[in-house]
């Protein structure tokens, strides 16, 4: 079994929340780099399709008000990443306190958000200039 990445569990703590974001740098090159605010969309749209057909997160998602999520993703990934946004959802800690996310759920939505980078033409390393974003979030998801 390959060892867990961090990068992985970072990124299925932002997705798995919709929740606060730590506040961005105020350079926008990895906003613009993701597409913008509709290159960022569409990553999450295609996130949601990914969940809803993975066996190890989407009992998580049972629910979930869809288009609720989407903005909040899409907000909170967009100022994450240097973008005009301002992410309005939950905190991230209260959020998460009762879903007891194992690191398994965590890496398996990390490998979607990849997976819906990728198929949305996101590089690999822009890619990993947000995922360093979002590393900062694991301890929030995982109430650490």
């Amino acid at each position: 079994m390959p060892p867990i990445r961090p990068w992985l569990l970072i990124l299925v703590l932002a997705v798995t929340a919709g929740c606060q974001t730590p506040t961005a740098t105020p350079d926008d090159t990895l906003y613009q780099d993701l597409g913008a605010r509709s290159g960022i969309a569409d990553v999450v749209e295609e996130l949601l399709y990914l969940i809803v057909d993975d066996d190890r997160i989407n009992r998580q998602f049972r629910g979930l008000d869809v288009a609720s999520f989407h903005r909040h993703l899409t907000d909170q990934l967009c100022q994450l990443a240097g973008g005009p946004c301002t992410y309005s959802g939950r905190a991230m800690r209260p959020l998460h306190a009762e879903m007891a996310i194992t690191d398994t759920e965590f890496n398996a939505l990390t490998e979607n958000l990849v997976l819906a980078m990728e198929r949305n033409g996101i590089a690999t390393g822009v890619q990993n200039r947000l995922l360093a974003r979002l590393i900062a979030l694991y301890p929030e998801v995982r109430n650490l």
